[in-house]
């Protein structure tokens, strides 16, 4: 298996969506018998759609196809505004943390918004731009250092060293720099995270520099003649929100040992509520402590800090569906068996049941209305018997049975919550599954914003072995 990242995307404007569009994953894992179950819930109601209709939603099934993503423009406006008004005391620049949901219509609608980037490598970077934002807004905190990064710099992004080696770098490449361009990135000891791997904090992450290295970073900025304007942290996605409150504090003990810094990056990992049970982050209540400690911090050092965000997930999380289509509907044995669903979908398009045992609402759309419902294990068309969009919370190995309404083969079958880390971190093309087509949803108009990869697209670029050789 491979995880890619999604090609650029196009935006074609495509006839308008017919009245009733808005209101308001063959897979083996029927054999994974020797899996971890968990026993039949009692019979719940089923999810509901979104910012679909049932009607809608088949009409878009005969337009596009199936598989596909949609997106809503106007809960990605009203994401956006909301992150605007997080609370802040010296002004806020939120940028959005484009690993989530790079597609080139979503980053030109955050613009056009007045959100800037956050970028993970130069790829993206690169990306950006050629989706029309300025470098200027783009800002660079990357695992990896860029093989091309003297170029980068030179086109005027911010820049976060993630690393004492990154840190050297730059200075090597901007050596007496003072423009507000290099920030640093430390691990400030805490981290939070929904699940262990979405924790990118704390003394088991390698994220950003350890913050006790601090005397070899003052080392390296003193040799270099270096004033950082920025401190960067971020500790994971969806985190505790009393645990990033305190990091929030750590933070500005690390910007006190640094003078020139005049900007906190707070990063993002704001927890979203995809489940109807789950609780997510409310900014307004949750994240007022930051304007009063930054308020504070001014008042004792007299240093009126302007504070950056980088939210992902707050923003694009629920302004997606996955539509596709129910493939097939399986049994194995009575008490101890499952009554499964197979999909035309599956890990190439929604990785995260499979890596975190992540939840998403889930919703059978039948070509006949029906009021029956039924307990079901819901899984992709990869051969791989973790291709499993029914894990158990947290699980990614443990099946657990979702009710919904009565499934047959050819009803649509919509998977919602999709807009954050699905299309963009998928196993696009295991299986030689082509990549889904994005469609973006504005009322009552559609736009195409990524063409659906034609197969042939998928080996384009592989090379024969020289004659003879075989």
């Amino acid at each position: 298996m491979q995880t890619v990242l999604c090609c650029l995307a196009l935006f074609a404007p495509t006839a308008a969506l017919r009245a009733g569009f808005l209101p308001r994953w063959s897979s083996p894992v029927a054999n994974s018998a020797a899996a971890s179950r968990t026993a039949a819930p009692a019979m719940a109601e089923p999810e509901k759609l979104r910012f679909l209709t049932s009607e809608g939603t088949l009409k878009l099934r005969e337009e596009f196809g199936t598989p596909f993503f949609v997106y809503d423009e106007a809960t990605l406006k009203r994401q956006a505004l909301k992150a605007m008004d997080f609370p802040h005391a010296f002004g806020l620049t939120v940028r959005f943390a484009m690993k989530a949901l790079p597609n080139a219509a979503v980053l030109q609608l955050f613009d056009a918004l007045g959100l800037h980037i956050d970028a993970s490598s130069g790829f993206e970077v690169r990306r950006a731009m050629a989706a029309g934002i300025t470098a200027d807004k783009i800002s660079l905190s990357s695992q990896e250092l860029s093989a091309d990064l003297p170029d980068l710099l030179a086109l005027g992004i911010k820049y976060n060293a993630c690393s004492l080696r990154q840190l050297e770098a730059y200075g090597k490449a901007r050596k007496g720099d003072r423009t507000d361009q290099l920030g640093v990135r430390f691990n400030p000891g805490l981290g939070s995270g929904g699940t262990g791997k979405t924790n990118v904090g704390g003394p088991a992450s390698s994220f950003g520099i350890w913050h006790e290295l601090m005397p070899q970073v003052q080392a390296i900025i003193k040799e270099y003649d270096l004033e950082p304007a920025r401190v960067h942290t971020h500790i994971g996605s969806g985190s505790d929100p009393a645990v990033w409150q305190r990091v929030a504090g750590l933070s500005l003990g690390l910007v006190e040992q640094l003078p020139t810094v005049s900007i906190l990056n707070l990063g993002g990992g704001y927890k979203v509520a995809r489940m109807k049970t789950d609780k997510g982050t409310n900014l307004q209540t949750d994240c007022a402590v930051v304007k009063d400690v930054f308020e504070e911090f001014a008042a004792k050092f007299n240093r009126k800090l302007h504070l950056e965000i980088e939210p992902g997930t707050y923003l694009s999380a629920n302004t997606c569906s996955l539509v596709c289509l129910v493939h097939d509907v399986v049994q194995t044995g009575t008490s101890e068996g499952h009554t499964f669903i197979k999909l035309n979908a599956g890990m190439t398009d929604v990785l995260r049941p499979s890596l975190y045992g992540a939840q998403h609402p889930q919703v059978v759309v039948p070509r006949t209305p029906t009021e029956e419902k039924a307990s079901y294990v819901v899984c992709g068309h990869c051969c791989e018997s973790g291709d499993l969009l029914t894990p158990a919370p947290g699980e990614p190995e443990t099946i657990a049975e979702r009710t919904l309404t009565k499934a047959t083969p050819g009803d649509v079958y919509v998977v919602e919550a999709c807009g954050a880390y699905c299309s963009s971190m998928s196993t696009k093309n295991y299986n030689s599954f082509p990549e889904a087509a994005e469609v973006m949803v504005d009322g009552d108009n559609l736009y195409l914003v990524r063409k659906r990869q034609d197969v042939h697209q998928i080996w384009m670029n592989e090379m024969p072995l020289p004659h003879g050789l075989v």
